[in-house]
């Protein structure tokens, strides 16, 4: 949604067609992190996108407020990853030392227990440590997904619901879109299905190999505020509630809830904020991230259909700003950006 918001805003007329409430809506399941500290640690193209997308993040809320008046609940006090041996602190100091290493601009600090006890206090006694990045903060998905859908219209984009692409032709003035109920014809398509897009880009000549991965979310009852930042796994919401994510599961298209893992996550959160074992848990969901081969987005520009592209991720929120703004504008100049083109479905044929 976000790269049609930011064609619509460039002047390009715009239609989203969405699938409806049938689809795997990776969008309306999303943790709300915006996150730079674990994105390319060895692909600088990703890790110098994300942080382009971090740094266009408040301008970017700043807009969509104004034209929406949509609050997003955005703030950017940095990010912590908590470290419960140390062990994991030897193991994430290496992984950012990696990424700092040709992500310059990326800027963390390993701390050790007490200091942290200092910024998040309440740990408990397993916590050893943890990496602070202070490019990191969050937003409230929801209300992102909101303000885009509101903001496209706004600016006189159309969207419409309830039927899904089942294919799209190329033809001389474009291409023909068609569902089960019509026809539609364009002179530029951008896929951007989420695990729909391998079968749709391929009509294109795109080979965008995706699979799903399940990702289930905790949310609590709301309590006293006492974190005053997101943490990887966990982070306080605007109204005070207490969302943890702590999943990535290989099973397929199955995106329901199990007691198993819902178990494991509180446990895993009390372990680090021993109090929360007092919170109710009152909402459990799952869904399904939209994944790579190696983890990192596909943004693909069909080489035998002019005009048509392919964009696909598992952190929407996190690019949202970048894909509105630098990615639309070169869409609708008809090309791909640099770090998009390095981010292309051919680095899997020389992998």
């Amino acid at each position: 949604m976000a790269i049609a918001y930011g064609l619509q805003r460039c002047g390009i007329q715009t239609l989203v067609l969405d699938e409806g409430d049938t689809a795997f809506r990776a969008s309306r399941g999303n943790f709300g992190l915006i996150w730079t500290q674990t994105k390319g640690i060895d692909m600088p193209a990703y890790a110098q996108w994300t942080w382009a997308s971090a740094e266009l993040w408040e301008k970017f809320n700043g807009e969509l407020v104004a034209q929406t008046g949509t609050e997003l609940a955005y703030s950017r006090p940095g990010g912590v990853e908590i470290c419960l041996s140390d062990a994991g602190m030897a193991a994430k100091q290496a992984k950012m030392e990696r990424l700092k290493s040709h992500a310059d601009h990326i800027e963390f600090r390993m701390l050790e227990r007490k200091a942290l006890d200092n910024m998040l206090p309440g740990l408990g006694p397993e916590v050893a440590g943890g990496c602070l990045s202070l490019g990191d903060g969050h937003v409230n998905p929801l209300a992102l997904l909101h303000a885009l859908h509101a903001g496209l219209q706004a600016n006189g984009g159309k969207i419409i619901s309830g039927g899904p692409v089942h294919e799209i032709e190329q033809t001389s003035f474009g291409f023909r879109l068609r569902t089960p109920v019509r026809s539609f014809e364009c002179a530029r398509v951008v896929v951007a299905a989420g695990l729909g897009t391998p079968k749709l880009a391929s009509m294109l000549g795109m080979t965008v190999d995706v699979r799903p991965q399940r990702g289930q979310n905790l949310i609590t009852e709301r309590v006293k505020p006492f974190l005053s930042m997101p943490l990887s796994r966990i982070r306080q919401t605007a109204d005070g509630s207490v969302q943890l994510g702590d999943s990535k599961e290989e099973v397929g298209f199955d995106d329901g809830v199990t007691s198993t893992k819902m178990a494991e996550m509180a446990d895993r959160a009390v372990r680090i904020f021993p109090h929360l074992q007092r919170a109710r848990i009152v909402r459990a969901w799952s869904a399904l991230r939209v994944m790579s081969a190696d983890g990192a987005p596909i943004y693909a520009q069909s080489r035998t259909c002019p005009g048509a592209y392919a964009a696909v991720c598992h952190s929407g929120v996190t690019l949202a700003a970048v894909h509105a703004n630098v990615l639309a504008l070169s869409i609708a100049d008809n090309h791909l950006p640099y770090h998009a083109t390095a981010l292309g479905p051919e680095r899997f044929e020389y992998a």
